[in-house]
């Protein structure tokens, strides 16, 4: 259920709860999906962003690349997770999760998941594989699950 949106940088970047997320992940439109969960508050999350739109910045369909913004848990004004956005000029998709209670969905984003941010799950949906990254990731290192991509 879409709530909300907003523009940012002629994308929307809608307010979404769990069921709409959970459809998101199910598309089936890019060879591999990276979706990462971060948030503005969170120095490591911050940090990696880069790497996400480098990968967004390559315009190869067959990656989608969409950042999970979890500021709404603590802040509930999505107009300062978009002026954080444009402040950096981030170019992939930005969604505003909207779940009050995490230890309900969580672990339905990936099994492992303690909740720690940043996490990345990386969705293969040619070979179906899945992996989930519970940590920041450095420089160099998102192309490395990238690998099955010719």
């Amino acid at each position: 259920m879409l709530l909300s949106s907003l523009t940012l940088y002629g994308q929307r970047a809608p307010v979404v709860d769990l069921l709409t997320l959970e459809e998101h992940l199910n598309q089936k439109d890019a060879e591999v999906h990276i979706v990462n969960f971060w948030a503005t508050w969170c120095g490591p999350c911050v940090k990696e962003l880069p790497y996400f739109d480098a990968i967004t910045n390559r315009r190869d369909r067959r990656v989608q690349v969409t950042l999970v913004s979890m500021d709404l848990d603590l802040n509930p004004d999505p107009e300062r997770v978009r002026r954080f956005v444009e402040a950096r000029g981030i170019q992939s998709r930005v969604l505003l999760l909207d779940e009050a209670d995490p230890d309900a969905w969580i672990l339905r984003i990936d099994s492992t998941w303690s909740g720690a941010l940043p996490a990345t799950l990386i969705l293969n949906h040619k070979t179906g594989q899945r992996t989930f990254i519970e940590r920041a990731l450095q420089e160099g290192e998102l192309e490395q699950y990238l690998p099955s991509i010719p």
